[in-house]
């Protein structure tokens, strides 16, 4: 069995070209099945999928007795409605060993935007069990997944891989954390549209906060970010009005000027009653003015600031990766030995048909004598030797056939298959 995988995700493809790509729950069987049947070749098996679909990836898995890596990248693009090449510089291809390894590393959540986040674990087995559903998991998908999902089990209880943030909008929640009892109770506005806001509000919204605010100059920008993560967008214009409602500010422009000004900040802790504020500016130029630090009730967080902050858990951060690799490396030899053993299952039947056709034919004569009365210790010894003869027989012959060099290499065959020393039965 051939082995592969065919993605997309935040590193490799914009936001708007993985929606193209963004398949929903109730769209997977159908969606499965086209893809089996653009896939599958004619007189072959059929092919076993599978399909990943989040906001941050779409990703398919396949397994069949032989790859078509081509036809799943036509079938992607097609559904997706661009150009084969197109896709084909957007997207990551992986076969076999390499597939095994990605699938244990997305579960693991060493591919996730944030080290270690466990909700992509959930999201693939929604999708192992959608593809059950669908008839489109097999016998080999299947032991890739739950491989996968022990091995992040192992990787998560072995290691500290989700106790260590990777990026400064990480450890700007783990700031803030710090400073609030319990984030699902806070108000989070986010200033500005683009990746280091897009990064950092995933951050946050993974912490499930009261609510997401987006406030962007170009509103259409703001409202398909914050529609992406169930929270509002306002214009940019209001901020100094509305400045008041948030516990927590994170700022990332490409404003020359500040944006947020001491003034501002100061008329909306007189309306908050000097309920603290954490504010985290990211841009550079600043977007908040920097005397706004001064003030009692403000948190104010900096670039250099949250870098510091990443720094010092980077020793931790990186034995933790190590760990975690060397799990996953373990994890994907005991796959490729499984699949291995795997291209032997067909000459494994055959041999067990043939020894049942063997014991039941001696079985069969045996019951005949003891009908006619004859003794049972000859009936019983007529048997044994019926049975070793058979299954003798094809290895005598072989060791009275061909030439010198094929009976030596016969005959080193037979000695490791019938002489080997000890107890057969130890070996079950």
């Amino acid at each position: 069995m051939a082995v592969w995988a065919l993605g997309l995700n935040h590193t490799t493809a914009p936001l708007d070209l993985r929606g193209r790509f963004a398949f929903a729950v109730d769209q997977i069987a159908p969606t499965l099945q086209s893809l089996r049947s653009a896939v599958g070749l004619r007189g072959h098996p059929p092919v076993e999928a599978a399909i990943l679909s989040t906001c941050n990836r779409t990703e398919i898995y396949c397994a069949a007795d032989r790859p078509a890596l081509e036809h799943t990248v036509d079938w992607l693009a097609g559904s997706g409605g661009v150009s084969p090449a197109l896709l084909r510089s957007h997207t990551y291809t992986l076969t076999d060993g390499q597939a095994a390894r990605h699938a244990f590393r997305v579960a693991s959540g060493l591919d996730s935007m944030v080290l270690g986040e466990a909700q992509i674990l959930g999201q693939m087995k929604d999708a192992i069990r959608a593809a059950e559903t669908a008839g489109a998991l097999g016998t080999t998908l299947n032991q890739l997944f739950q491989r996968s999902f022990a091995v992040a089990k192992e990787v998560r209880t072995s290691t500290e891989i989700g106790a260590h943030s990777i990026s400064m909008a990480a450890a700007a929640v783990r700031l803030a954390g710090q400073l609030f009892e319990d984030l699902r109770e806070t108000r989070v506005l986010f200033v500005g549209a683009g990746e280091m806001i897009d990064l950092a509000a995933t951050h946050f919204a993974a912490r499930q906060p009261a609510s997401i605010v987006i406030a962007n100059r170009t509103l259409e920008r703001g409202e398909k970010l914050a529609s992406r993560l169930g929270g509002e967008a306002m214009r940019l214009a209001d901020l100094p009005s509305r400045l008041a409602e948030f516990d927590i500010v994170v700022s990332c422009t490409a404003s020359t000027l500040p944006l947020i000004g001491l003034g501002a900040v100061e008329r909306a802790l007189k309306v908050r009653k000097h309920r603290p504020m954490f504010m985290v500016d990211l841009a550079v130029p600043r977007d908040i003015e920097p005397e706004v630090k001064a003030l009692e009730d403000v948190y104010l967080y900096t670039v250099d600031d949250l870098a510091h902050v990443v720094r010092q858990g980077e020793a931790s951060r990186q034995a933790a990766v190590a760990q975690a690799e060397a799990i996953i490396d373990a994890g994907v030899q005991n796959f490729l030995h499984w699949m291995d053993q795997r291209s032997s299952v067909p000459l494994i039947q055959q041999l067990q048909a043939q020894t049942d056709a063997w014991r039941t034919a001696e079985l069969a004569r045996a019951r005949r004598q003891l009908a006619r009365g004859d003794d049972v210790e000859a009936v019983l010894e007529a048997l044994s030797r019926g049975l070793t003869q058979k299954m003798l027989h094809g290895a005598l012959a072989e060791l009275h056939a061909g030439d010198a060099t094929h009976r030596e290499q016969t005959a080193q065959t037979v000695s490791r298959l019938f002489l080997r020393n000890g107890d057969p039965r130890r070996d079950n």
